[in-house]
């Protein structure tokens, strides 16, 4: 059976790839999960996949692996694509500042480069 995909996932850059390829397979495997989910489910729960209040649009794709908590950022482009930015492991219940620069940063850039192309 051909899944049908609602949304499209890029990576951009090289910070998501740094991070995933640090994890172990079972953290790797819950990765591809949430990202397929979040690529195929038309309403994703908030679970898996929440907006980052007090933010222009990113949202944060949520991963829990035994007690380990990981975060990765992404932000909508063009209606369905979304666009993955960055990810951490959580270790304290406040996301940690420097990640969301970090995730704003990345997000600027690629706007930027969109615009110039």
């Amino acid at each position: 059976m051909d899944e049908k995909f609602l949304r499209e996932a890029y990576v951009y850059e090289d910070e998501f790839w740094t991070f995933y390829n640090a994890q172990t397979k079972t953290v790797q495997d819950k990765i591809d999960w949430i990202i397929g989910l979040v690529r195929t489910v038309k309403i994703i729960p908030e679970k898996f996949f929440k907006h980052l209040e007090g933010n222009d649009g990113l949202f944060e794709m949520r991963i829990k692996v035994g007690s380990n908590i990981f975060r990765v950022f992404c932000f909508f482009d063009k209606g369905n694509l979304i666009i993955i930015l960055n990810g951490f492991q959580k270790k304290t219940d406040k996301t940690p500042k420097n990640e969301i620069e970090k995730a704003e940063r990345l997000k600027q850039k690629y706007h930027e480069e969109r615009q110039n192309n």
